[in-house]
């Protein structure tokens, strides 16, 4: 079992014992999260595709949180975005905007890469070293813009 994964479990039982609603609720999320994957591929998550299990709550909470402010629902908004705020204690630091640009542009000059037709290959070596510390949308879109200008 990973760290994360332990981290999470030991966050549940002491959410249980304070009695905190709204936090419990959504590590039971994560929880439910991980163990339906667990069951459905019959493995045991290990920290790397735990984080996957959080990132995509992660998404699911921004997308929610943008969607409840177009539709002027500010109670939901309160609601996701306290959510959100636990979600994130579980993801790694996040990367700086000149970090990322960086790594982007060694990782284009280690592949080789010279036109939009090799951006996965970029995708591919970077999504390990970026996973939970960048929004991979952003990341893909300022790949997609290097690679177009080379």
């Amino acid at each position: 079992m990973g760290d994360l994964k332990d981290k999470i479990g030991a966050d549940l039982k002491q959410a249980m014992r304070d009695k905190d609603a709204p936090r419990l609720e959504i590590i039971r999320m994560i929880w439910a999260g991980i163990q339906r994957r667990e069951v459905d591929e019959r493995i045991t998550l290990d920290d790397s595709q735990t984080l996957a299990v959080v990132e995509k709550l992660v998404k699911q909470a921004r997308d929610s949180i943008e969607q409840f402010t177009q539709g002027g629902r500010d109670d939901l908004v309160k609601h996701e975005s306290a959510q959100l705020a636990v979600l994130q204690t579980y993801l790694p630091e996040p990367l700086s905007d000149d970090e990322i640009a960086s790594l982007i542009d060694q990782t284009i000059a280690d592949t080789g890469a010279s036109g939009i037709k090799e951006m996965g290959k970029v995708i591919g070596k970077l999504k390990p070293k970026l996973q939970g510390r960048a929004d991979m949308g952003k990341v893909s879109a300022q790949i997609k813009q290097k690679l177009a200008a080379s």
